[in-house]
């Protein structure tokens, strides 16, 4: 699926050490630039010169007072530090990996690193040191990788190389490593978390952190997000991981309302709608007389073309065609999917035709549409269903593959792909990198009030299903020929109704995928 790495070698000099805040020396900053990057340095850095050597030659250099001289460099050596953060995050990588091994290749003159090695500062972290003045070379020329790579045996397409400067990530690229340039701590860290950890397992272990707690947020201001108390989220995570213990639920004896109390961001009475029912009647099992019962009160709801509605609300007449597949779903699951033969034309009509490409009334993206469409096939062995769908979906979403799309998109694609026996490695590749630090991945919005366009989205759930498609994308993509069973998850009884704060998470966000009913 991708490389797995068992070895990072970090520069230490603006990575592992940094200076304190206005650092200053007795040289003019543009001077000491200057003396850094001369050949007199380099040859001081690989031992070719002795300290008392590289001074009298930089004095005559630079025309610079030799006290001049070894005093900037004894300040500087006392503004530097090590980064407290790195260390932590190296030993957090060393726990994730217990086969990961970590060195350390710095340019650094052999005074300079005698002085470093006094600073208070965790050194265990390293398996081994590098500097030019054991190995005769330095950054970026390509011996000195050459002899690291020797030393220590690893194997370049399994090792990740971290330094501030882009000439010596080059080097290391062009012979096989996988180069990081250290410009901001926060990125490095979460790319090194996702390089490292195993993807499935600290998503879970991000489920199960907030478990009880996987709320859904709004984007209601641009100043911050809402948290939003609501059903449907909840079932989905349920149906995808299979984990009543995740959810927070509030049950209903019959229909089912999207708001778990009253209406936020809308009226306060609010109508059961057709959706969240559908939802919960195919992932919760219920005696069959009351599905048929309620099957038979949403034939009630269909508009003057013969197709479902959104609302157990005749004031209310509106109509989604992704609502229409979910409530396909219920109704095909139960053998039932004949009676709605106009909702499933129209269904076809808008999947030839591409009418979700903009989103729906409630939901923001195409990937909804047909995510929910491959659920719909999920639900039934139906020939003619699948002959009707299958082929047009398998078309629809691989023109889709690769295209811009938050980690809920991308995800919900992956899974559609692999249900149509196509392997999306595309966006496999732009779905990894977003897991966050605390391994849940950014907030996918995918339903939106159809009213106000507010975006709702849920971090829980775009967890779970970009879980199930990297699950996917490690498994042998289905056949076309197959048709999955039906998912039922048992309900043995009412989940708990715990109050709490949505798990917010990540500070990058990405667009949604959810929607409301409004």
């Amino acid at each position: 699926m991708s490389r797995q790495f068992t070895a990072i070698i970090f520069d230490l000099g603006y990575v592992f050490f940094k200076w304190f805040p206005n650092t200053k020396t007795g040289i003019p900053a543009q001077t000491l630039r200057g003396i850094l990057s001369s050949p007199t340095w380099f040859d001081y850095e690989r031992g070719r010169l002795s300290e008392s050597d590289f001074y009298a030659k930089v004095t005559e250099d630079f025309m610079l007072e030799p006290d001049q001289i070894v005093q900037a460099f004894r300040q500087a050596r006392n503004f530097v530090q090590a980064d407290n953060e790195l260390i932590v995050l190296i030993r957090e990588l060393k726990a994730q990996s217990s086969e990961l091994r970590v060195f350390a290749m710095s340019n650094i003159s052999l005074p300079d690193y005698e002085v470093l090695r006094t600073k208070v500062a965790d050194w265990s972290i390293f398996d081994q040191v590098f500097t030019p003045d054991a190995a005769g070379e330095r950054k970026p020329n390509l011996g000195f990788f050459e002899q690291v790579l020797s030393a220590t045996g690893v194997d370049p397409q399994r090792t990740i190389f971290v330094d501030h400067f882009p000439e010596n990530v080059s080097s290391a690229c062009s012979l096989g490593l996988y180069g990081i340039i250290f410009n901001n701590p926060k990125t490095v860290a979460r790319t090194l978390h996702n390089l490292i950890g195993d993807p499935i397992m600290r998503g879970r272990d991000f489920l199960k952190q907030n478990a009880g707690h996987l709320w859904s947020v709004t984007d209601w201001t641009h100043k911050h997000e809402a948290e939003l108390r609501e059903n449907f989220s909840q079932l989905l995570i349920l149906e995808v991981t299979n984990d009543q213990t995740l959810v927070n639920l509030v049950e209903h004896p019959r229909t089912w309302n999207f708001f778990q109390g009253k209406g936020q961001f809308t009226t306060e009475q609010f109508p059961s709608d057709l959706d969240t029912t559908s939802l919960a009647l195919t992932v919760l099992h219920r005696k069959k007389e009351l599905v048929f019962s309620v099957m038979d009160e949403m034939l009630k709801y269909v508009d003057p073309d013969g197709i479902i509605l959104t609302y157990f609300d005749h004031r209310r007449p509106r109509r989604d065609p992704i609502v229409c597949v979910n409530v396909l779903s219920f109704f095909y699951l139960y053998g039932r999917g004949n009676e709605l033969q106009k909702t499933l034309k129209w269904v076809h009509e808008v999947l030839r035709n591409r009418a979700y490409l903009k989103g729906t009334r409630y939901y923001g993206t195409a990937e909804c549409f047909l995510f929910f469409t491959s659920r719909l096939l999920a639900s039934s062995g139906d020939r003619e269903l699948h002959a009707t769908l299958k082929p047009l979906l398998k078309e629809r979403v691989q023109e889709r593959i690769g295209v811009e799309g938050d980690a809920l998109a991308r995800a919900m694609r992956i899974i559609v792909a692999d249900f149509v026996g196509i392997r999306d490695e595309a966006d496999l590749r732009a779905l990894l990198p977003l897991q966050c630090e605390d391994g849940g991945w950014e907030i996918g919005w995918m339903y939106k009030y159809g009213s106000s366009d507010i975006r709702i989205g849920n971090r829980g759930l775009t967890a779970a299903l970009a879980i199930k498609a990297i699950e996917a994308m490690s498994a042998p993509s289905m056949s076309l020929s197959q048709s999955p069973s039906p998912n039922l998850v048992v309900s043995p009884a009412p989940p708990s109704k715990v109050k709490s704060a949505a798990a917010t998470g990540c500070q990058h966000r990405s667009k949604p995928l959810m929607k409301s009913k409004l």
